[in-house]
């Protein structure tokens, strides 16, 4: 009795590998349908929050489809079945410290900085910026006629 006791949970972890196996391939479904779909929806949320802009400040649309965006990401829990993992697995080491959050705000600092020098990302802001305020002073005009 004592003999099969090991071979019922060597089969128990099979199992629960092969359901944990697909449940993520449903998840990972699931999470690229979701991306697929914020793509767009997020260009479109930022436009309409720059379009609808009140004194200077833009709209909440881009920020609350952010917030639908991570409410979505807790109820998918991509790597949940991650809790499942052999014993020695769960300690292993954190992940590096550096994440993509962190990467973009070197290069975002790098970009500021650039700026501040009176560069070639200084000449891109005016642009964009005279673009954004045209853009906003032809909401204006349409809203007053």
């Amino acid at each position: 009795m004592t003999d099969q006791h090991p071979i019922e949970n060597h089969e128990s972890a099979r199992w629960t590998l092969i359901r944990d196996t697909a449940v993520l391939q449903v998840k990972l479904i699931v999470d690229g349908l979701r991306d697929f779909l914020l793509v767009p929806a997020s260009l479109i949320a930022a436009i309409v929050s720059l379009a609808t802009a009140k004194d200077g400040v833009p709209g909440s649309q881009f920020y609350d489809l952010l917030r639908l965006g991570r409410r979505s990401e807790i109820w998918i829990n991509l790597f949940g079945a991650f809790r499942n993992a052999p014993e020695d697995l769960l300690q292993d080491a954190p992940l590096a410290a550096t994440n993509l959050d962190e990467i973009v705000g070197k290069v975002e600092k790098f970009v500021v900085d650039e700026y501040k020098r009176g560069g070639m990302t200084a000449q891109a802001k005016e642009q964009i910026d005279k673009a954004l305020n045209s853009l906003h002073g032809r909401g204006r005009g349409r809203k007053s006629h």
